[in-house]
């Protein structure tokens, strides 16, 4: 068990593991990040980069073709006996993970390797898939070209994508797996003001949720990755649901004995591209392998895992304080909708409801000051309205996220 310090309303701990402090400076994060891509659009020609710029340095192997007929492609690195399956960009337009596994790429092969890395390449054999569903990250779309999540088709195995994924699974034999993901900007991590720029989840191997040995394990290295993480987090890492859903990859390796981890990547302040966010799933993979790589007790300390603080969807990005509309009191709430134009993401703010009282916290928030809310362009203020900018009486304010 780690022992919790109060500070201020927050409750953190001190890193489990004081050996990466080094790794987890910004000065270290500037020079492993693969800064040659950024932002939220990571496609398959974003990946050709990377193929290109590791081309010599480590085994790449197709395994498979996307239903478009794309390329999916597998990192192996190291050469010891624990082996760990890491994929990401499942869903295509969760890109930040993919990002983060190249930053990792990158620390793996910088010259004069640093040797909590070498011990992890020592001790495990790695298999990375970048990128998952190729045509889905093309087109920024959570679900594949058949238009199927392939998240819930780990039993059907409809999808190719999908069979690559359990086909790499039945080969390599993993010790543990990782599950990348992204998570939208509406969770907080627990019933606080505070993002959850972080969560993770042990999914269960039954309905029953029982609690197998491998389920330990894989709390207890989640319970780990908190607490290296807390104090540059603090309550920021939150906990996902566990209900059963033998559909869902993280599900069906469990259910195989697997120990599984799901990484979802959030929200951190006024970082919509999601480039400090990178950083800290990077500094999670790196604590989670450096344990793999030198616990011999890694279900230690599960228990630990429960308290982290389970997530709850409530924020919206914009919340518009006390304003006049319609000769009434009322509060506005307004949520990002991404969009792909010219091979960037924007940020459309959409009105998702109106009312005397919003209850959720805004990652930005308006004091309206009772001051009547109109649309420049004339436009009724309704849900589901574009609103880039509003006036207040006659003051224009910029609403959109640059």
């Amino acid at each position: 068990m780690f022992t919790f310090v109060k500070h201020g309303m927050f409750s953190f701990v001190n890193m489990k593991n004081d050996v990466l402090k080094e790794l987890f400076l910004d000065s270290f994060y500037r020079e492993v990040k693969f800064e040659k891509i950024t932002g939220r659009y990571v496609s398959p020609s974003h990946l050709d980069i990377v193929l290109k710029e590791f081309e010599n340095y480590f085994e790449l192997t197709e395994i498979g073709r996307s239903v478009e007929n794309r390329p999916v492609f597998m990192y192996k690195l190291g050469k010891g006996k624990r082996k760990v399956l890491a994929w990401s960009q499942m869903h295509g337009n969760e890109s930040t993970t993919t990002k983060a596994v190249i930053d990792l790429l990158k620390a793996f092969n910088i010259r004069g390797l640093h040797p909590i890395l070498a011990e992890i390449l020592e001790s495990c054999s790695l298999y990375f898939i970048p990128m998952l569903n190729p045509d889905g990250a093309r087109a920024y779309t959570r679900v594949n070209a058949n238009s199927v999540d392939l998240n819930r088709d780990m039993q059907d195995l409809s999808q190719p994508e999908s069979r690559i994924l359990k086909e790499q699974f039945e080969k390599i034999q993993p010790d543990f797996c990782l599950n990348l993901h992204d998570q939208r900007t509406i969770f907080s991590a627990g019933p606080y003001a505070r993002p959850a720029t972080l969560s993770f989840l042990t999914p269960s191997k039954d309905p029953e949720r029982s609690i197998d040995e491998a389920r330990k394990i894989s709390m207890g290295l989640i319970a780990g990755i908190a607490e290296d993480l807390s104090e540059q987090l603090p309550g920021q890492i939150g906990r996902y649901d566990d209900a059963f859903n033998i559909n869902c990859a993280g599900d069906t390796f469990q259910h195989l004995s697997a120990p599984t981890i799901l990484f979802e990547a959030g929200h951190y302040k006024e970082d919509y591209e999601r480039e400090e966010v990178r950083k800290y799933v990077f500094r999670s993979l790196v604590s989670c392998l450096y344990q793999i790589s030198t616990n011999e007790s890694l279900s230690q300390d599960y228990k630990s895992y429960f308290e982290i603080p389970e997530n709850q969807k409530l924020f919206n990005d914009v919340v518009i304080r006390e304003v006049e509309l319609d000769g009434e009191i009322c509060e506005v709430g307004i949520q990002f909708k991404e969009i792909l134009r010219d091979s960037r993401i924007e940020f459309e703010p959409v009105v998702e409801n109106t009312g005397m009282k919003i209850e959720k916290f805004g990652h930005r928030e308006i004091k309206g000051n009772k001051q009547k809310i109109s649309l420049p362009d004339g436009r009724k203020l309704v849900e589901n309205v574009v609103v880039n900018k509003i006036l207040l009486n006659t003051a224009e304010i910029q609403v959109k996220s640059r």
